[in-house]
C-alpha cells in the first residue's frame, strides 16, 4: 500500500510522531493507523525508560479544582527543563493529570506503591470469589491475576485509562510526552481533596 503525504501528517497529528518515524511505523503496519500508533508508543515507552534516570527537577505545581469547589488536587509534575516546563503541553498535560486524578480518585501512583498487606487482602477476596463460582484452583488463580491486573487500574494513577480517553492509560500518556519532548517526565506526588471526607488519624 503507498503511504500517502496526508497519511503521514494525520498519524503526526495523533501522535506527535516526527515524519521519518510516522512514514516508517505506517509502512511497517500497511497503512493500518491502530498498529502504527501502537508501533511508536512501544518506542516511546523504550526511550522513556532510557531517559527514566535523568534527574527531572523542574517543573510544576497544578492546582485544580472541580465545579462547585467539593474536589480538588494539587499535582507536582516534574520534567529536566525549565523550557519544557514553560510550553504549553507540558502545561496542558499537567492539568489533564490533575482532572483526572479529580475524576477517577487514584489513592496511589504506581502499583509498586500499593501496601503488600492490601494486595494480600485483595488477592484472598478475589479468590474466595472466584471458588464461590466454583471454579477449580488452577482457573481460580489465573481469575485471580487478571482481577487483580484490574484492582490496580481501580487504584494506580499511572495504570489507570486516562478519563477522557479509555484506551490510553496515563503511564502511556507521560510516555508520549518524553517522546515528543526528548526529557524524562514524572509525576512526583498527588493529594485529592473531597469535601466532607473523613480525616485520618
Amino acid at each position: 500500500m503507498a503511504i500517502t503525504a496526508e497519511m503521514v501528517k494525520e498519524l503526526r497529528g495523533l501522535t506527535g510522531a516526527g515524519v521519518l518515524e510516522a512514514k516508517k511505523a505506517l509502512e511497517q503496519t500497511e497503512g493500518d493507523f491502530e498498529k502504527a500508533i501502537d508501533i511508536l508508543r512501544e518506542k516511546g515507552a523504550a526511550r522513556a525508560a532510557k531517559r527514566a534516570d535523568r534527574a527531572a527537577k523542574e517543573g510544576l505545581i497544578e492546582l485544580y479544582a472541580h465545579p462547585g469547589g467539593r474536589v480538588g488536587v494539587m499535582l507536582e509534575l516534574n520534567c529536566e527543563s525549565d523550557f519544557v516546563a514553560r510550553t504549553e503541553g507540558f502545561r496542558e498535560l499537567a492539568h489533564n493529570l490533575a482532572l483526572h486524578i479529580a475524576a477517577a480518585a487514584p489513592r496511589y501512583l504506581r502499583a509498586e506503591d500499593v501496601p503488600a498487606a492490601e494486595i494480600e487482602r485483595e488477592t484472598a477476596v478475589l479468590k474466595a470469589q472466584a471458588m464461590s463460582e466454583g471454579k477449580p484452583e488452577a482457573i481460580a488463580e489465573k481469575i485471580v491475576a487478571g482481577r487483580i491486573t484490574k484492582f490496580y487500574e481501580e487504584i494506580c494513577l499511572l495504570e489507570q485509562p486516562f478519563v477522557k480517553d479509555e484506551k490510553v492509560k496515563i503511564k502511556d500518556m507521560l510516555a508520549d510526552a518524553v517522546r515528543t519532548t526528548g526529557e524524562n517526565m514524572m509525576v512526583r506526588r498527588f493529594v485529592r481533596y473531597q469535601l466532607g471526607e473523613a480525616l485520618e488519624d
